[in-house]
């Protein structure tokens, strides 16, 4: 499977029919056809091995495909070295060079680029500020914290309003607190900035705070290229249920398909509709999706039409905003539900036997 999207002829990144082999016989690419716009923010998302930071790097200059072409605004850009692509570039490790002060770090891809001493200076102030990190000009690499020179990495990227902007894993080294703060900065430095970006990740969360798309990838493809409203509501296979997002999953086998209709046999011989996905055939096997949050244990707030099913209690898990329990539902006993942590919730205990259900439509019948 090859996944592309269609943005007319106004492309500004295209990937088309790339693969990527470093042995002559393995691809770590496989057929990738893939079209940004400007100004887009895209992240390639997926599990290590995936081949995303392989498309990330040979966008880069860093690697060459080995088939197919990768444009930039329309230009075959596959024999171009790195610095003449005009492309900004944000690592993990940060890669400042520590013998310069900062001012310098953010210097260095001006002089490189032939600019008067007089507008560099110019320029290295308003990047600066613009990360607020103006009054630490001076300061060496080894003098700043981990996320401040995360911070000087992103301004050197930007500085020289570079069009597009390739960013690896750029906040894996930084604590919880302080990776979600710098996702919410370089959102909004894309948005008031209106420069392309490329991300690459393996963290699912990020992907969907930041993301205008999100191309989910696996051995070497992309599984689904989509919003992240639409990959986390609307997974197309099981991979990208599973990846995005905690999620349930009952197999069961397709007893009846009409349309986007499917009726599905459990483990346990009891049946339930689903939204059929990619249920292949009838007495094919399958596999439900269905996500905890909306899973529903309280009688007086099961949606219309709810399905309903036995199921009992293993655990429950105080996580301080939620509470998340795990229950045996249809012979899986790894089914969660998620409640929010509110005064008056009610509470389950180990053991107990409870109903559960949840509306038809959230149910989605997925490859096996």
């Amino acid at each position: 499977m090859t996944a592309s999207a269609g943005t007319g002829d106004a492309a500004f990144v295209e990937f088309d029919g790339v693969q990527k082999s470093y042995d002559g016989q393995t691809l770590v690419v496989k057929g990738l056809n893939l079209k940004m716009p400007k100004g887009e923010f895209l992240t390639m998302l997926g599990p290590s091995g995936s081949g995303k930071t392989t498309c990330l790097m040979m966008l880069a200059g860093f690697e060459t495909a080995t088939n197919g072409e990768i444009r930039l605004n329309g230009r075959n850009i596959n024999q171009v070295p790195p610095h003449k692509r005009g492309i900004g570039m944000v690592f993990q490790n940060y890669a400042l060079f520590p013998h310069m002060t900062v001012g310098e770090n953010l210097s260095f891809p001006l002089e490189v680029r032939g600019m008067a001493k007089s507008d560099r200076e110019a320029r290295i102030i308003r990047t600066l500020d613009m990360v607020q990190m103006g009054k630490f000009v001076n300061r060496r690499p080894a003098q700043l914290s981990g996320g401040q020179q995360q911070r000087i990495a992103l301004a050197r990227a930007l500085v020289f309003d570079p069009e597009l902007v390739l960013m690896d894993e750029p906040l894996g080294a930084l604590d919880k607190q302080l990776r979600e703060h710098m996702q919410f900065e370089i959102k909004h430095l894309h948005e008031s900035l209106g420069i392309t970006v490329v991300y690459v990740t393996h963290d699912q969360g990020e992907a969907l705070t930041m993301s205008d798309r999100i191309a989910v990838f696996n051995d070497g493809r992309i599984q689904q290229l989509a919003s992240p409203a639409d990959l986390y509501e609307r997974p197309e296979n099981s991979f990208v249920a599973q990846f995005i997002g905690e999620n349930n999953k009952l197999p069961g086998v397709i007893e009846e398909l009409n349309g986007d209709k499917a009726l599905v046999r459990l483990a346990n011989g009891e049946l339930i509709d689903a939204t059929a996905v990619n249920a292949k055939e009838k007495g094919g096997k399958t596999l439900v999706s269905i996500r905890p949050e909306r899973v529903e244990f309280k009688p007086e707030m099961m949606p219309e039409g709810a399905h309903m099913i036995g199921a009992e209690v293993i655990e429950v898990i105080y996580m301080g905003d939620i509470l998340r329990a795990v229950l045996k539902v249809a012979g899986t006993d790894d089914f969660v539900i998620k409640m929010r942590n509110t005064l008056g919730q009610t509470r389950l205990s180990p053991g107990q036997k409870i109903k559960v259900g949840w509306h038809p439509q959230d149910a989605r019948a997925l490859d096996p």
